[in-house]
């Protein structure tokens, strides 16, 4: 990954060791291409990730998640058949995607040779935008100026 190194040197960024890593892990997973795969935004805070699993029985595929990185796992268990022609690719495969640390993944459903797995952006409470009442303040326990104002009166 030395391109990248060159463009932005470590040496002059602090604290963004993880940014790095994740440029690192998309780079190093750019070229995987099976299966196909489509990333759909069906709501303001969903999304939908389908792969075309045609060929492969619900059985044969694994769904994983560890450590901010969504694992999907096939593999085909031969029926002993004898091909003249193979034209549907039911080979070995391991397709990884890096999620948010705010992205739960919903389920998981198999239709029709696609395989749908939710996922759903959820902010945490503390991080919501919120309305602050102008006029009035919230008074904290460990404000000592609130406590010798209110001793003073």
């Amino acid at each position: 990954m030395t391109g990248l190194q060159t463009l932005f040197p470590r040496s002059s960024f602090v604290g963004f060791d993880h940014l790095f890593k994740e440029l690192e892990f998309t780079a190093k997973h750019a070229q995987d291409h099976y299966p196909p795969h489509n990333i759909i935004k069906a709501g303001e805070t969903d999304y939908i990730i389908e792969l075309a699993i045609a060929g492969f029985s619900q059985d044969e595929i694994s769904v994983e998640v560890k450590d901010r990185t969504l694992t999907v796992t096939g593999e085909h268990e031969s029926k002993g058949r004898e091909f003249i022609h193979r034209g549907i690719s039911t080979k070995k495969f391991k397709r990884t995607f890096r999620l948010s640390e705010h992205v739960n993944v919903n389920g998981a459903d198999v239709q029709d040779g696609i395989l749908a797995i939710k996922l759903e952006y959820l902010i945490p409470e503390n991080q919501r935008p919120r309305i602050i009442q102008i006029g009035k303040n919230e008074v904290s326990k460990n404000d000592t100026r609130q406590q010798l104002n209110e001793k003073n009166t």
